[in-house]
């Protein structure tokens, strides 16, 4: 008996809920979870996909479902294809720092990412940048930002001027993290 592998996909109403409908369309056999209330099973999943949203306005509630971020760390370890964009990847770092104090995410990626009212800076713009000869759009919006050194990034990001941006695309085995927002996968 052949196990047909399923995308599984991050929502609920805030914390993930920045889709393109056109990318859920190009995806095959998806299936939807919410990591605030539900545990995922990735044994058979071919492509977990964490895409934007506030995941800083629910910083309590993903914090305490700490059995769904260890399965997310485990299948990142354990080689998962993960595509995290925005939020996704603020949801990835090691923590997500706020006014109130810091909070505990996936920790698959080693970064922090503050939300703090005194290091909040719009980044917003169009974005393209070409990883393994594939071209990526995207656009950028968000506020937060890495704490400390930027991290280094897979492939220079430039804006619809062409002009590069300090948008880091962040590669650790089989996951794909930026703060840009892709309009395919």
């Amino acid at each position: 008996m052949e196990t047909t592998l399923r995308t599984l996909i991050a929502r609920n109403d805030e914390s993930f809920s920045f889709l393109y409908q056109e990318v859920i369309d190009s995806l095959d056999n998806v299936a939807f979870f919410d990591p605030e209330t539900q545990v995922p099973v990735l044994d058979d999943v071919a492509l977990l996909y964490l895409p934007g949203g506030y995941p800083e306005k629910h910083l309590e509630a993903l914090a305490a479902a700490q059995a769904t971020r260890q399965a997310i760390k485990a299948y990142a370890e354990r080689g998962g294809r993960i595509v995290a964009e925005c939020g996704g990847m603020m949801y990835l770092c090691e923590k997500i720092v706020t006014d109130e104090g810091e909070w505990p995410m996936c920790g698959v990626l080693p970064y922090a990412i503050t939300a703090r009212k005194a290091d909040r800076h719009l980044s917003l713009g169009y974005r393209r940048f070409v990883l393994d000869g594939r071209e990526y759009r995207g656009h950028e919006f968000h506020y937060t930002q890495f704490q400390g050194t930027m991290p280094p990034s897979a492939a220079q990001v430039f804006n619809a001027q062409g002009e590069p941006v300090a948008t880091p695309v962040i590669r650790y085995k089989n996951v794909l993290a930026s703060y840009t927002h892709l309009y395919q996968l």
